[in-house]
C-alpha cells in the first residue's frame, strides 16, 4: 500500500527480468510510468517555448505592421 488509497499487486515476474505489476488507485490519482512522465514533461517544455516563440514572432509582425501603417506615402 501507498497511503490509504494506492495499492501496487505483481502480476507477474518474468524469466527475463520484466516486472509486470498492477496499480489500484482512485480515478483522480493520475498513475504513470517514468518514461511516460519524461515524455509528458518534454511535450510540455516543447509546447511552452513553441508558445513563446509564436507570441514573440506575432509581436515582431504587428510591430511592422504598425510602423508601416504610421509612415507617410511615398511620393
Amino acid at each position: 500500500m501507498i497511503g490509504e488509497q494506492i495499492s501496487i499487486t505483481i502480476l507477474s515476474v518474468e524469466s527475463n527480468g520484466q516486472v509486470n505489476i498492477g496499480v489500484s488507485a482512485p480515478k483522480d490519482v493520475l498513475i504513470l510510468r517514468s518514461e511516460l512522465q519524461k515524455a509528458a514533461s518534454v511535450n510540455q517544455n516543447a509546447a511552452d517555448t513553441a508558445s513563446a516563440l509564436l507570441v514573440a514572432e506575432l509581436e515582431s509582425v504587428l510591430a511592422e505592421h504598425d510602423s508601416s501603417r504610421s509612415a507617410p506615402p511615398p511620393e
